[in-house]
């Protein structure tokens, strides 16, 4: 198993401009991650050249490239761009020589139901992988939000689609915000899983000034530096490793520390889990 940050990690910086792809590369060489996530959201004009420059005098790999898509909108225009931003992202990926491309399904709008949104969800996502199928990538559905959140939700989604270009991006944290346990949900996803999202959250205090994440059932969770939550992440390490697991591990850091130093120790617990996995199965 390799480890990789996610760009989502400083979208502080991101967003304030502080930080570009080209320059979070390199910060990611200071981690001793081996590979980085990049986001559609964050995509500008131009990068393609600035990231491949960066890549390679950081000796780094493209993990994962990120589409920041949302299929579960009413509006067949805004669905065919959301499409399109899937397809994008398969020719980035393509470009760098990473092999999957995380999706969503969708966010929920006014009063859409599951049952319609997973309509429209599982359309968009067989136009989008006949493409990935074309371009030798892999789509990987990430558990997030109300219409794609549950293992249960993913597999359907999955199998209605019935391609092996769709996979499962596994968010070890984001089950928790549906109220799943994720030791639970690791056993039904394992046949699917293709890449994955190392992530953990806390119960947050009331008093919590910060960030804050509210479950489906009301209860309120802060995001932690990995390790240092609530998520039995070498649990889930050691289920994968059992499995055979040889993808990446993209640390998602989201809670309210400073972004960098968070995600540098991040990476450094990510490290000391696995090992101790090595060390147990020597």
């Amino acid at each position: 198993m390799k480890t990789s940050l996610s760009i989502w990690s400083v979208h502080k910086y991101m967003y304030n401009k502080t930080m570009d792809n080209s320059s979070f590369i390199d910060f990611v060489a200071t981690t001793g991650a081996k590979g980085v996530e990049l986001l559609s959201v964050f995509w500008e004009e131009g990068d393609a050249e600035r990231v491949k420059d960066a890549l390679a005098r950081n000796n780094l790999k493209l993990a994962c490239f990120g589409a920041c898509n949302n299929l579960a909108v009413s509006d067949p225009a805004k669905r065919r761009e959301q499409v399109r931003d899937i397809t994008e992202s398969v020719d980035r990926a393509a470009l760098f020589g990473a092999k999957v491309v995380r999706v969503f399904s969708g966010d929920k709008e006014a009063d859409i139901t599951y049952d319609q949104a997973k309509a429209w969800i599982i359309e968009g996502l067989r136009e989008a992988v006949k493409y990935a199928e074309s371009k030798g990538i892999v789509l990987c559905l990430e558990n997030h939000g109300h219409f794609a959140g549950k293992a249960e939700q993913v597999t359907e989604v999955i199998g209605e689609v019935d391609s092996s270009a769709l996979r499962s991006t596994f968010d070890t944290g984001n089950f928790l915000l549906v109220d799943e346990n994720p030791n639970d949900a690791i056993v039904k996803l394992m046949p699917y899983i293709s890449h994955v999202h190392f992530k953990d959250f806390s119960i947050a205090e009331e008093s919590l000034e910060g960030t804050t994440y509210t479950s489906n059932a009301g209860i309120h969770y802060t995001g932690e530096v990995p390790g240092e939550g609530i998520v039995d992440l070498p649990r889930l390490l050691g289920e994968l490793s059992v499995s055979g697991y040889e993808g990446w591990l993209s640390v998602e850091y989201e809670g309210n520390e400073e972004q960098k130093e968070g995600s540098i120790r991040s990476i450094r617990n990510l490290e000391h889990i696995l090992s101790n996995l090595r060390e147990r199965h020597a």
